[in-house]
């Protein structure tokens, strides 16, 4: 099968309509798994599927809360926002289905660099600061169906949830989890838990949460990315809310003097404790950031981030490619979908697709689809013979009707009448029987007799032939030489001569 071996890939599961398959990061919250989307006649598509933990979703009332929020988070439509695609609630678990896309975290991408003994440059981190922001101003101003707005916050900006592709776009993850968290476990525990350090100060004393703390969660991880160091970073819980109540906030040029004045003025507006001083929109924050000075390109954005995360990049590059020869070579060998459904039920089930280095029949869940289809056919040969049917009546009665027209249209002609012939007999038709007033009289003033009534009712009435008599030809006087000649010498031919 193309070098795939049997455990290079984990056995698939089908959820809903989604074949889940190797886990490729893990969270707090949630792991992260490829998957396929597995459509109609042969369509696949490789997916990105969220898998929440057991312990959330187990909490009727964090799950309600989730699935809320996430049919608002797909009304965020920008190039810098991960779209959400579905979202499948099967067997006490919940999965977020997003789309893939090949890259990696910004938490990750810094920590490699510094593992390296570098920092991001200025520009890469100012471009993808650029891009989350204007992700983030994307969703601020979303608006319902009937154009109201939404209301959509964030509530867990963090590199965590900022995604960098080899594309070179930067993207903004998990839209509406935060909220759901957030609401579980302040009901459950009566505080809040979370990335502490990026939460904003008026969170904290129980404000409700609005566009600028995302602006101020931006502010901090821009901080964090030109600096290398952490800002908010306490032994404990408790020590980092100190901190980002009243801990000291040092420009970025104290840690790396060549950070240029203007950017730092950007940082530290971002990062006021006092939400009225800080930007009113992200997408404002944004363009103060990009006068700061040159951005990378999305070609050296993408470039860094393979240089960077390479051989995580090459490893996951390496899964998804088996996965669709996989896919592949199951749909050739049945010619048919590459997997099929079980019949939905009340309470779906995840079906075990089995083991993929095996029999490729075994595990699967085929229809039959000559089954599927003879309920159609047998429709479509029923309705073909019903309307062949009804044509061919149609037709016949149409080839009687014009043969009456035509035998009445003969009757009326005078050439039967000069040649001595009968006109043809009429055929009864069930105006005729039903008539029974006489005959009108003829054009010649002779009346026509009225047919005796047969004293069989089972016999026909016979009608009488009408008398024609053949108009007598004019005769031809002065017709030599049959023509005259006008002054002009043309020849006119009389007509009664010809």
């Amino acid at each position: 099968m193309n070098g795939v071996t049997a455990n290079s890939v984990m056995s698939p599961k089908l959820v809903g309509r989604y074949a889940l398959f190797e886990e490729i990061a893990c969270g707090g919250m949630a792991a992260v798994h490829v998957g396929r989307l597995v459509g109609p006649v042969g369509f696949s598509r490789t997916v990105a599927i969220k898998r929440l933990h057991p312990q959330y979703a187990k909490d009727p009332e964090f799950v309600t809360m989730f699935l809320d929020e996430a049919r608002l988070a797909a009304r965020v439509r920008h190039p810098n926002v991960v779209p959400t695609l579905d979202v499948v609630a099967e067997q006490g678990e919940i999965f977020l289905v997003m789309e893939y896309v090949q890259g990696e975290s910004f938490a990750k991408l810094l920590r490699l660099a510094k593992s390296g003994g570098t920092r991001a440059p200025r520009a890469i981190v100012c471009a993808v600061l650029a891009s989350v922001l204007h992700g983030l101003h994307a969703a601020h101003e979303a608006t319902s169906e009937r154009g109201e707005p939404l209301g959509i916050v964030h509530r867990d900006v963090s590199p965590q949830n900022i995604l960098v592709g080899v594309d070179g776009i930067a993207r903004v993850l998990d839209f509406g989890i935060a909220k759901a968290a957030g609401r579980a476990q302040i009901t459950r525990e009566g505080q809040i838990r979370g990335k502490m350090a990026y939460i904003a100060p008026e969170q904290f004393r129980n404000s409700p949460a609005d566009r600028k703390a995302d602006i101020y969660a931006a502010a901090v991880v821009l901080w964090e990315a030109l600096t290398g160091e952490r800002l908010f970073l306490g032994d404990c819980e408790s020590a980092t809310v100190a901190k980002v109540l009243t801990g000291e906030v040092a420009p970025p040029s104290s840690i790396v003097p060549e950070t240029p004045p203007e950017l730092d003025a950007v940082v530290m507006r971002g990062l006021d404790r006092d939400r009225i001083v800080r930007f009113d929109t992200a997408r404002e924050m944004a363009r103060a950031l990009e006068t700061c000075g040159p951005l990378a390109t999305a070609t050296q954005l993408g470039e860094w981030v393979e240089a960077t995360a390479g051989t995580e990049l090459a490893h996951r590059a390496r899964i998804i490619s088996e996965v669709e020869q996989i896919e592949a070579h199951r749909a050739v060998e049945h010619s048919v979908l590459p997997w099929r459904f079980l019949p939905s039920s009340d309470e779906p089930t995840a079906v075990d697709l089995g083991t993929l280095a095996g029999d490729p029949r075994e595990g699967l869940a085929t229809r039959n689809l000559q089954s599927d289809w003879r309920w159609r056919v047998t429709l479509v040969v029923v309705m073909g013979l019903l309307a062949g049917t009804a044509g061919f009546w149609l037709a016949l009665a149409a080839k009687q009707e014009h043969r009456t027209a035509e035998e009445r249209s003969l009757a009326a002609s005078p050439v039967y009448a000069a040649e001595g012939k009968p006109p043809p007999p009429e055929r009864a038709t069930p105006a005729a029987l039903a008539s029974a007033s006489p005959p009108a009289p003829s054009g010649l003033g002779t009346p026509t007799q009225a047919p005796t009534p047969s004293a069989e009712p089972t016999s026909q009435p016979k009608l009488a032939p009408i008398p024609r008599i053949a108009p007598k030809p004019p005769e031809k006087t002065n017709c030599e030489p049959p023509y005259t000649i006008d002054e002009v010498g043309h020849r006119h031919y009389k007509l009664e001569c010809l």
